[in-house]
Formats: C-alpha cells, structure tokens, sequence
C-alpha cells in the first residue's frame, strides 16, 4: 500500500507535459540595427515623414529672408516742376525734391527713411533677427532634447513664427519692428535643427547623408518661393502676413501627419511608444518586425538577456523609472573629453562657413538685374552643390567633403582678391565669388548632417542649438565684412575657408557609423 501511495505521489508531482525546449534567443537591437534588419532605412515611411517634415525649412526661409524685400531700398524719381537732379545723391536732394517710386510704405526703408545717416539701422535689424536665431537656437535645441521632444518644439516654433510674424506687420514704429524681428528670429532659431534631426533620425545610416543633404533643397525651393510672394506683394506690411501665414497652414494641415522621433521615445525611457513606432515604419515599409526582437539603447543592445523572453525586465524597469537619467545638456558635452573637442571644432567651423556663406551671398546678390531675379537666381544656384555633395558624401565621407569643399571655396575666393575690379577682371571676381558660394553652399549644409552625427541622441540637438548659435554670429559678422572694401572681403572668405578645411582634418569620420544614442554607447562604440 505504502508502495502504491508512493507511486501515485509521485505521478501527481511531474508534469503532465513533457518540459519544452529552450525558448530562441531574442535580440536586442539599437535602432539603428533595427532599421537596417528588419524595417528598412528609407522606404515609404521615411520618404513621407521626411518630406512633411523639411517643408518647415521653407517656412524658415520665410522668415529669414523676407527682410530682403521689406527692407529694400526702393527706387526715387524727381517731383515733377522741382529742381532735381535723377542721377545724383538722394542725401544731397530737397525731401520735397523727390518721391519714392510705389509710394512711402512699399518698404520699412521708404516708410521710416532709413536713408542716408539711418541707413545703419537696416543693418541693425537684420543684426538682431540673427542674434534671436542664436538665442532661439540653443533653448529650443535644449528643449527639443528635454520635455518638449522634436515634434513639440516644432509645433511651438512655428506657432510663435505665424504670431510674432503678423504681428510685424502692424509695426506702429521703427522701434517696435526691432522688437518684432527679435522675437520672430528668436522662434525661427529653432524651426531648422529641429526639422532636421526630426527629418533624419528615423533615417537607416546608410541613407542619411544623401537625405540630410536632400533637406536643403526646401529651403532654397522656399526662398524662390518667397520671391513670388513678394513680386505680388509689394507693400512691405502685407508681405509680413502674407510670408507668416504659411506657418499657420503647416501646424493645421502637416504636424498632426507627423510622428515624434523613436530615438527621443526612447532616450526618454518610453520604450514601448519606441518599439509600437518602429513596428509601424516596418510594416508601412512592406516589411515585419518579429516577435522577440526588442528595442534598446545602443549602450544596452549589445547585453546579454537576464530572461527567457529576451528583454531585460529589470533594465526596461529601471529606463520606464528613471527616465531624466538618459537626457543630457550642453554641459554633458563639454564634460566629455571626446564630445568637448568635437563641439569646439564644429562651433568654429560653423561660423567660418557662415561667413563666407552669408558673405558671398550679399555680394552674388549685387548682379545687374532685378531683386526678384537676383533672389531666385541665388537660390537656384546652391541646388547643385546640395546635390553633388549629397552624390559625394557617401562616397568618400563627411570629413574628406568637409575638407574638400572649403579649400575649394578658399582658393577661388583667394583668387577674388587678386584680381582687379576693372573691366574683364571685374568679371572674373563675380566668377570667382560665384565659385566660391557654390563651395560654401556645400559645406554649409553638410556640416548640419556631420554635427548631428558627431553627438549621440541625449545631446543631438543640443550640440546642433550651438553649431546654430555660431552660425548666426557669422551671419551678423558676415555684413561687416562685405563693407571693408573691394578685395579685402574676398581675403578674409579666403583665410575662412582655408582655416575651416585644415581644422575639419580633426574631426572623426562618420561615414556608415551609428548614431548613438547615449554618451556610454558612444564610448563603448570607440573603444
């Protein structure tokens, strides 16, 4: 009996079934690895995402340049019966002598006289609205990192665009358009890095240089378009509302079609908005996101699983809890010995390349033809260096493009200044100016994708806030410049570009690298 109860308890302890196999190991990939596995680096997902995204850089150019047309000069002509001379100096006239052609408010020129001894307050404008996009850049590149995420800082951007915008437009006086164009360069600051990272963070790293060049292209298209907007307005306040309004439409019509950027999910510790995103792209892709595949930081992909099911519970608890612990500052890099160094040569470079940049393109502006030709004229002429770079720069690199395309600029602007400024010689410096923007325009625009994929996710934007803030402070410098004289603009766009491509040697290459995420799988990533 004993024998037989023995028996029985025992069959009632082993199982009724017989014990499964080990379960397949999961993986746990960055998303980069994800991208490239098993959702694809630029299919039909990232092709719309990207599009509605970069459109904001035709709103931004908007912005910038509309104070070309509303703080124009316009042309004068005599008053009928009164002694006028049409060809001499405005300042040597009678006010009552001359008339403005278009009337006194086709521009904030005619209609406060910002003539002759207050011409220097066109460029006190045009200063200020630069030195709102560098405060504006460094607070929403922060927040773009931090609370507000690359969406939100977005969607704020560009509402107080469409506000401060109009709100320019009923200027009352001088003063308070300063005030205005502060304010609307403040907010225009964030409209582009966070178009940017937002446009190519879901990007596979393969495909995101030619993108990232590809950006460029809608700011250009919207400089072109804004010429339009401006032949038809041409009364300076109801081309404000008329440029603003565009704004208003992309928060209603386009935002709401856009998605928040995994990486930023994720460094927020919001694993699952991460993964729930990615399987999206896949299966908008034509492509499948399997179970048991998991998303992780690029510091904790490459660790092994505590538990059958493949992910880390107590890692994802730990990122779900303290998810502040993975959001970094600007003061992050600098702690950084590796990022400090990094953030230092793409703030110098950023500014010698706005220099020249901004520079080179008031003196292309100055061609003998209309304002509205020229404008069009100087857009479309920075399309092909978009595109031969973006053909370049997954050929041969971020570093050796860097290098190549500012000497390339150097030597044709050192070339500017050796040349005279008379007759066929006066030709060949236009040639030489038009050479050197056409290198410039390049290098401007890859060193926005090379600064982004020089800092992990934490910090990205951030990092590009700065690189802004050091662009924008060559734009103001940029006018100063163009006034030293005949040659000496071409020599100092000369020593800038020559100075830029021997610093751009120090750099790391970032051709086919993965955009970390975090400052540990940077350095984990370089050892």
């Amino acid at each position: 009996m004993a024998a037989t109860l023995s028996s029985d308890s025992d069959d009632l302890r082993s199982p009724m079934l017989p014990p499964s196999s080990k379960s397949p190991a999961s993986e746990k990939l960055c998303i980069d690895e994800m991208l490239q596995k098993y959702c694809g680096e630029f299919g039909r997902w990232q092709l719309k995402h990207f599009i509605l995204t970069s459109l904001a850089w035709a709103l931004e150019a908007f912005h910038t340049m509309v104070m070309i047309f509303a703080e124009r000069e316009p042309d004068w002509r005599c008053v009928s019966g009164a002694a006028c001379d049409g060809g001499g100096n405005i300042c040597d006239l009678s006010p009552k002598s001359w008339e403005w052609i278009g009337g006194s408010g086709s521009s904030t020129v005619s209609e406060w006289s910002l003539i002759c001894g207050e011409k220097f307050k066109v460029g006190l404008v045009q200063a200020v609205f630069f030195a709102g996009c560098m405060i504006g850049a460094g607070i929403f590149g922060h927040l773009s990192d931090s609370s507000l995420g690359r969406k939100g800082t977005l969607t704020v951007v560009c509402a107080l665009n469409a506000i401060f915008g109009c709100l320019t437009a009923f200027s009352p006086n001088y003063f308070i358009y300063v005030l205005l164009r502060l304010l609307t360069g403040f907010s225009t600051g964030g409209v582009g890095l966070c178009a940017f990272v937002l446009a190519t963070e879901p990007i596979g790293p393969t495909k995101r240089g030619a993108a990232g060049m590809s950006t460029f292209y809608f700011f250009s298209g919207g400089i072109a378009i804004l010429s339009g907007i401006a032949y038809i307005f041409q009364t300076w306040r109801y081309l404000y509302i008329a440029s603003s309004i565009p704004s208003i439409f992309y928060i209603i019509l386009v935002l709401p079609f856009l998605s928040e950027s995994p990486r930023w999910y994720l460094v927020r510790g919001r694993v699952s908005e991460a993964t729930k995103l990615m399987s999206t792209i896949a299966s908008s892709n034509g492509k499948h996101l399997p179970d048991g595949v998991f998303l992780a930081l690029d510091e904790e992909a490459s660790e092994p699983s505590n538990d059958g099911s493949g992910y880390d519970i107590t890692l994802k608890n730990q990122s779900l809890e303290n998810k502040d612990a993975h959001i970094g500052s600007i003061l992050d890099v600098i702690r950084s010995p590796v990022t400090r160094v990094r953030l230092v040569l793409a703030v110098v470079l950023n500014f010698l390349g706005s220099v020249v940049y901004y520079g080179l393109s008031l003196n292309v502006m100055n061609l003998e033809t209309n304002l509205y030709f020229n404008v069009i004229l100087n857009s479309v002429a920075e399309m092909p260096a978009f595109t031969i770079t973006a053909v370049l720069l997954d050929r041969f690199g971020r570093k050796p493009l860097t290098v190549a395309t500012m000497w390339f600029s150097g030597v044709f602007c050192l070339m500017g200044s050796l040349v005279g400024n008379v007759g066929v010689w006066k030709v060949v410096r236009m040639g030489c100016g038009v050479l050197g923007i056409f290198g410039m325009a390049g290098t401007y625009n890859l060193l926005f994708i090379y600064t982004a994929e020089l800092f992990p996710t934490v910090v990205r934007n951030a990092a590009l806030g700065s690189t802004t803030q050091a662009a924008q402070m060559g734009a103001i410098l940029a006018p100063f410049v163009v006034v030293l004289g005949a040659w000496m603009p071409f020599a100092v766009f000369a020593a800038c570009g020559i100075v830029g491509g021997a610093l751009a040697f120090y750099l790391p290459e970032t051709l086919n690298q993965p955009l970390y995420d975090t400052f540990g799988g940077m350095e984990a990533g370089l050892a």
